[in-house]
């Protein structure tokens, strides 16, 4: 592995709608200079404020990852974001000409194609490494959701979830490398269950979901008229 850091070859973009929003949107991922990190630009606001992408700005995380600074925000990141951090990335600054990136297929598939088309160069500067010495471990009482890193040699990754489903109950994944992301995991797609859908309209989301983004799943067995309802929610030709 490389210990240099690593920006694109050139600048690619990826057009599509939002999520959330529902919006039109278009997403460019650029060189940057070394020892930037990951910077997002929101192009459509005057001044184009732009959020350096680290921890402390995260301000959200229902069903997706918002970031924040003052009054800017920016949305469902994570795939992107998983897929310059995956293919090497080190300096990237992305513009959005709206509130959140397009969710495209629902993946991080398109964006590690990109990646791969464009290229990657090497830099001049060392990475700046984050070295684990000791269990760390962090919980958010409410979710119930828990994140417990553990001094390695090498990058790996077991995630568990648990849903109130027969079909979807308990799972787990391993990530043994992160050279193995492209295969294994950026084509995993967005999904969610029926009984999910009305609540998360109601909520001001996925005003942008359709069946093309996103696996929807049916725990019982539905009648024509339920999909027909559930299309005219999503906006769906049938």
């Amino acid at each position: 592995m490389s210990s240099k850091q690593k920006t694109l070859k050139g600048s690619f973009s990826l057009c599509g709608k939002g999520l959330h929003t529902g919006l039109s949107l278009t997403v460019t991922f650029n060189p940057a200079p070394e020892n930037s990190g990951y910077k997002i630009q929101r192009i459509d606001i005057d001044g184009m404020p732009t959020i350096q992408a680290i921890a402390e700005n995260v301000v959200d995380t229902q069903r997706g990852t918002v970031l924040g600074k003052d009054d800017v925000r920016v949305s469902t990141i994570e795939h992107g974001m998983s897929a310059l951090y995956a293919m090497g990335i080190d300096n990237c600054l992305i513009q959005v000409n709206g509130p959140e990136f397009p969710i495209l297929d629902g993946s991080a598939a398109l964006y590690v194609q990109k990646i791969n088309e464009i290229g990657v160069e090497e830099q001049n500067a060392p990475k700046d490494w984050y070295i684990i010495r000791h269990k760390i471990e962090v919980k958010d009482e409410e979710t119930g959701s828990c994140i417990t890193i553990l001094p390695d040699e090498e990058f790996s990754l077991t995630a568990m979830c648990s849903f109130n489903s027969k079909f979807i109950n308990s799972q787990f994944a391993t990530l043994d490398c992160v050279e193995k992301f492209a295969e294994e995991i950026a084509p995993a797609r967005t999904f969610v269950f029926v009984r999910d859908i009305e609540p998360l309209l109601k909520a001001n989301l996925i005003k942008g979901g359709d069946l093309d983004n996103a696996i929807v799943i049916y725990e019982k067995q539905t009648t024509q008229e339920r999909l027909d309802s559930l299309a005219d929610m999503l906006k769906v030709e049938r």
